[in-house]
């Protein structure tokens, strides 16, 4: 596997969540750094061997807006 991509949201109480695309890795934060340290050190131990580990991981942040008229 060359990229693994994440779906990161807001959550609704505060702060992200972010899921794996194909592969079972779940993980949260308060903050977007924080977060993207969590995906991290979670797909480090979602992956014991490196070999079979991602490249690259894609972060992308989907935001839901409602606007009036």
């Amino acid at each position: 596997m060359s990229e693994l991509v994440f779906l990161i949201e807001e959550a609704p109480e505060g702060g992200y969540t972010a899921r794996a695309l194909g592969e079972s890795i779940f993980t949260e934060a308060d903050d977007w750094d924080t977060l993207k340290q969590n995906i991290l050190d979670a797909v480090t131990c979602h992956y014991t061997d490196r070999s079979g580990a991602p490249k690259l991981i894609r972060l992308h942040l989907v935001k839901d807006e409602v606007l009036s008229l």
